[in-house]
């Protein structure tokens, strides 16, 4: 019985939770975690406060909401990265456990298996949980 085992930053895993990750910035997505769905918000809300600081959202004469736009955007880039990662730590954790779930129905259906009901000694000497362990070899 071989199984394929997958470590933390596998490409087959990797590539596809990078893509679920920004995927999941959908607001319907972020609903559904009211805790990361604040930290979106907010995040979208920096956004535009640096965009204002930068002058990009205000009108002719319009003076900016914050004067100092680079600690804006630091912020901003800490929030987005804050909502990237948790989808990405999500997606991994998903395709993660499809992997084990397709590794454990590949094994369930492999032929030669034997449904077991009492534990006994098979000729060979191994142990075995059936009567009919006994005859097979």
């Amino acid at each position: 019985m071989t199984r394929k085992t997958f470590s933390l930053f596998d490409p087959a895993l990797l590539k596809p939770a990078i893509v679920d990750a920004f995927r999941k910035l959908d607001p319907r997505v972020q609903w559904r975690n009211p805790v990361m769905f604040v930290v979106y918000v907010g995040s979208i809300l920096t956004t535009l406060l640096w965009l204002d600081a930068l002058g990009a959202m205000g009108g002719k004469g319009a003076a900016p909401i914050v004067e100092n736009a680079g600690f804006v955007l630091a912020v901003a880039i800490w929030l987005w990265f804050t909502v990237l990662f948790a989808n990405f730590a999500e997606a991994m954790a998903e395709g993660r456990s499809k992997a084990q779930a397709a590794s454990l129905r590949g094994i369930k259906k492999k032929p030669g298996r034997r449904n077991c009901t009492s534990r006994i000694s098979a000729p060979n000497g191994a142990w075995c949980r059936a009567t009919t362990c006994a005859s097979a070899t």
